[in-house]
């Protein structure tokens, strides 16, 4: 249930909604002429954009996640907000657009949200075009409760000035989702090395490995841990572990492309040997998209996702629970016992998953920090603003991540989530995410990253000799020309 909020009263409202600056829209320069055309064409100068007074009697259209709409969470938002803000005639809605809608296409021709929920690199795209307002972030109530490493998420900065072009809501990164109940009967005394009450297949990719090979050898239709190699978000952090990133400068600089650097290969290597424990459907996204179903019939015991669809594969759980006699609330006691999500498992230094005993490293991964944004095209900035302060309050956080099991970006929301929220929070705070960066040269990333996991698992599927990469001189090589691909798409092709 929605803890409602105390209706704040409209000086409290106003005075964090002050003026942001010299920008019209988020970008790489300053817009001398001091304005920006909105969406009724209407030419608003940038300095009284978030002048502090709500525009009332209006309607502003969000834009938010799928899961959110589909899992009622949406609902209960712009429900508890209509509620508070209906003395000013301030009403929010859904705007019944694709989530993966262009706003920099379509906004100028007075098409798209006033606010928008996407991740970080999406957003951030959208500032190069000045499509989106710079905000005046340290004015919202969630300012101080939200870490750094969230906030450069959204951080530019134009001749020596920095401005935020979002507002973090909740981090995303790959999690490791697996069943308690298909695990072996005997766990404990078999699967339990430091008898730390946690598997080991949990705790590192090695016995992982070892796991995938004995459940799959003793029946054919069951396998381990699934994952569609293809994919290249969750793909890449296997290289970020040995020391590979996306950009230099802190993934601020495309001319220093970095999926090779450092002892990545090991990386590549991990995933080819993870490929040999899986069926062909590692090549393309098919486990991907069949990920819910499987691990809820009991074919797969492992996968890798974001916190954001928990919901999804909880929902899966239970119906296939019901399916199988038992009562509603059976089930989703049940599913809610058996269903884990939690941080991923260290990798071996040497990267040689069959290696007994290994050395042990963190893995790490990519990730990234999903916010609201303001369109540069809304004729309502400060009820857009009003709007974003009062989802991204204590209260709505935390029934975001009741409801949607999503890591609240705000620290003290994470710590009543506690778990793996908390987890994810500390994995931000030290390091373990690499965040996708927020520059819009990372578009070109994906095809090069895609067409070189693809034939990583293919090779899993070839005869020896024909493999591809044998060794690691030519995963190395591999990256390599990824890497140039991925330059040449920024600075050559272009």
């Amino acid at each position: 249930m929605v803890v409602r909020m105390k209706r704040r009263k409209i000086a409290l409202a106003m005075a964090m909604m002050l003026c942001v600056g010299q920008l019209a829209g988020c970008g790489d320069a300053a817009d001398t002429s001091g304005g920006t055309e909105s969406s009724a064409g209407q030419t608003s100068t940038a300095s009284s954009v978030f002048t502090g007074e709500l525009e009332e009697n209006v309607t502003i259209q969000v834009l938010e996640n799928d899961t959110a709409i589909s899992k009622g969470y949406f609902e209960e938002l712009i429900n508890a907000f209509n509620e508070t803000y209906a003395e000013y005639g301030i009403t929010a809605v859904d705007a019944n657009m694709d989530q993966y809608l262009d706003l920099a296409n379509d906004g100028p021709y007075g098409y798209g949200p006033d606010v928008l929920y996407q991740a970080n690199d999406i957003i951030m795209q959208y500032a190069t075009g000045k499509h989106i307002y710079p905000l005046p972030v340290e004015k919202l109530e969630c300012y101080d409760s939200i870490p750094e490493a969230a906030w450069n998420a959204y951080k530019t900065e134009v001749d020596g000035t920095t401005y935020y072009c979002g507002v973090p809501v909740n981090v995303q990164a790959p999690m490791l989702y697996y069943r308690t109940d298909l695990l072996p009967e005997d766990w404990k005394t078999t699967w339990d090395d430091n008898g730390n009450q946690i598997p080991d297949m949990i705790e590192n990719w090695n016995d992982m490995y070892a796991f995938s090979v004995e459940r799959h050898g003793e029946d054919s239709s069951k396998y381990g841990y699934m994952k569609s190699l293809y994919d290249v978000y969750f793909s890449s952090g296997f290289l970020f572990s040995y020391g590979g990133y996306v950009f230099g400068s802190d993934n601020t600089d495309p001319s220093d492309v970095g999926f090779s650097k450092g002892e990545a290969e090991k990386g590549a290597w991990v995933l080819q040997q993870l490929a040999g424990v899986m069926n062909e459907e590692c090549i393309d996204d098919t486990i991907t998209t069949n990920a819910y179903s499987k691990l809820a019939d009991g074919t797969y015991f492992a996968t890798i996702s974001t916190p954001d669809v928990y919901s999804t594969f909880l929902d899966e759980l239970v119906a296939q629970y019901e399916s199988e006699g038992m009562s509603a609330i059976e089930s989703e006691e049940k599913a809610k016992e058996n269903l884990v999500m939690t941080t991923l498992p260290q990798l071996p230094v040497s990267g040689d998953l069959t290696e007994e005993n290994p050395e042990l490293v963190d893995s790490k991964a990519m990730g990234g920090v999903n916010g609201y944004a303001i369109s540069a095209y809304t004729k309502y900035p400060n009820a857009c603003l009003a709007f974003i302060d009062f989802a991204t309050s204590y209260d709505m956080m935390v029934t975001r991540s009741e409801m949607l099991g999503v890591a609240p970006a705000r620290e003290d929301a994470a710590e009543t989530a506690g778990g793996t929220s908390e987890l994810l929070y500390e994995s931000l705070e030290n390091g373990n995410i690499s965040l996708m960066p927020s520059i819009q040269e990372v578009s070109q990333i994906w095809t090069p990253g895609q067409t070189f996991f693809t034939d990583l698992a293919k090779d899993a599927f070839r005869d020896e000799s024909e493999r591809k990469y044998k060794d690691l001189a030519s995963l190395k090589a591999g990256l390599e020309e990824v890497d140039q691909q991925i330059y040449d798409a920024i600075f050559t092709l272009k």
